[in-house]
């Protein structure tokens, strides 16, 4: 479907609203789920690798799914998706009350949850784009900060239903307030689409005309027979495929043999479909090796593959924090009474600051947005280091508030994977470091839950959580360094779609 003009503005307004108080529902408790793992650490008496996994999947797992998300959005529309994600959210969470045990909660809220999320962030996204232009940023911007208000809202909101009504009624009231996204998602009113027919809908429209040539009136069986295969001899000569001749010559004999006499209406047309599904099937294996093929191209600029170590590198080691913090608290023996705010909504509110305060960095053109991301990951890396030295609320807090700024670094990351691979493959690059980021959104919390469980202490998990995001931003500077220095004698000599970053960057 093609879209008519952005009108950046007017109901788009009400768009970028849904859209944040969508974040808000579905992200909230998925975010803040740190307070929760406390909770079902003492009522299920398992290990703290084994817990994690409920919350690191329910954050990973819309990441991972992401190429299916996109293809439910593009198929069905952004509304649809909404409402639909909106039951998937509120039913995993109630049924999450409901738990007997944790291998239970992999399902009801890693995945039911994780999954509904990742579709409604899908469809969020995609419809605000349809929305805007000239101000698609600042309403991206806007939408996305709905997730972390959501984590600081909800880390609060969550550990008072804990004390009033128990943890199973607080994921049934948590529940019963994402019910929300359902009115949200019914204002997601879809653009409307423009008059002109897109070309991607004639080549479909063409096709059927071209192989599905049997009509019953109008032509005879021979007629048809004669058209169905020159079009398909055309389709083959117009693709320059090597084995035309041979193709057309087992056309016409796998034709022939078709009983030219046969009246039966039915086995005309099974006759012409099969074909048209050959020619449909060819075109998408095509399509399929295409894919692959410039996949492989990516991971041959050697910025972009230390991006994508650094994004995994990263994710396994940065997202734990947001997590487990609450826990770090209490191992530490820091008493309740102490508590001003939740770490975790210190964490989310940080993270609102730093994706506003980053993002706006970015826009200058003085600022390398490459290196202000690889600023962002040392600073992670130093600050998980420091934790295990954390032995007093203030100290946990201001690091969290650090943590929380530097995690805001996800404004930008659009920003350095386009610098990196060119606004043209941005989609394609984009969707594969999503997909690694949620692979270490899944794998971090219960990796740093092992080191607790063999360790019984946690410095040696964040020790080894700040090795991790050191070593990706060491990765990623030494990966961009050469191309920086090098990139004035060679940018005259680089053949097209080679990774020139100062170039990028100045355009």
């Amino acid at each position: 479907m093609v879209f008519g003009e952005p009108p950046d503005g007017g109901w788009g307004w009400v768009i970028v609203v849904v859209s944040f108080f969508t974040q808000f529902l579905c992200y909230g408790s998925p975010m803040a789920v740190g307070v929760l793992y406390l909770e079902w650490l003492d009522a299920f008496g398992e290990g703290k690798g084994k817990t994690a996994w409920v919350g690191s999947l329910a954050n990973g797992i819309g990441l991972l799914a992401s190429p299916v998300c996109s293809v439910c959005v593009s198929s069905l529309g952004a509304r649809p998706v909404a409402i639909f994600s909106g039951f998937m959210v509120a039913g995993g969470l109630m049924m999450s009350s409901f738990a007997p045990n944790i291998y239970f909660l992999y399902v009801s809220y890693g995945i039911v949850v994780g999954l509904g999320c990742g579709l409604l962030y899908t469809a969020t996204v995609t419809i605000t784009c349809q929305y805007f232009d000239k101000h698609r940023g600042l309403a991206l911007g806007l939408i996305s900060t709905g997730s972390s208000v959501g984590l600081f809202i909800y880390a609060a909101l969550q550990r008072e239903l804990i004390e009033l009504y128990g943890l199973d009624g607080c994921l049934l009231i948590v529940g019963a307030l994402s019910l929300n996204i359902l009115a949200c998602g019914s204002l997601m009113r879809p653009l409307e689409s423009s008059s002109s027919p897109p070309p991607e809908k004639m080549c479909v429209d063409k096709a059927p005309d071209q192989y599905f040539v049997y009509h019953e009136k109008e032509k005879t069986v021979e007629e048809n027979i004669s058209i169905l295969e020159n079009g398909y001899i055309d389709e083959k000569c117009v693709n320059n495929v090597p084995d035309c001749k041979q193709d057309s010559i087992l056309n016409k004999n796998v034709l022939s043999s078709v009983n030219i006499n046969e009246k039966d209406t039915y086995k005309k047309k099974v006759v012409e479909r099969t074909n048209f599904c050959k020619q449909l099937a060819k075109r998408k294996w095509q399509l399929y090796l295409t894919y692959w093929k410039e996949t492989v191209v990516l991971f041959k600029n050697k910025v972009f593959l230390a991006l994508f170590v650094a994004i995994l590198l990263f994710d396994i080691g940065g997202f734990p924090p947001s997590l487990l913090m609450e826990d770090v608290a209490r191992s530490a023996n820091i008493s309740e009474d102490d508590y001003y705010m939740p770490l975790i909504s210190i964490i989310g509110i940080m993270t609102t600051v730093g994706k506003l305060i980053l993002g706006i960095l970015a826009d200058f053109k003085w600022v390398n947005s490459l290196y202000l991301y690889v600023t962002t990951l040392l600073m992670t890396g130093v600050a998980l280091f420091a934790i295990p030295f954390a032995k007093s609320y203030p100290t946990l807090a201001i690091l969290s508030g650090v943590l929380g700024f530097l995690t805001g670094n996800w404004s930008i990351f659009p920003y350095v994977t386009t610098k990196t691979v060119g606004i043209e493959k941005l989609t394609h690059a984009y969707g594969v470091l999503m997909f690694f980021a949620g692979l270490g959104n899944s794998l971090g919390p219960p990796i740093v839950g092992w080191f607790y469980d063999w360790t019984q202490e946690y410095n040696t998990a964040f020790y080894f959580s700040g090795f991790c995001v050191l070593l990706g931003g060491f990765l990623l500077l030494l990966a961009a360094l050469p191309c920086w220095n090098a990139c004035t004698n060679q940018s005259s000599t680089l053949p097209p779609n080679t990774y020139s970053y100062k170039v990028a960057s100045d355009a």
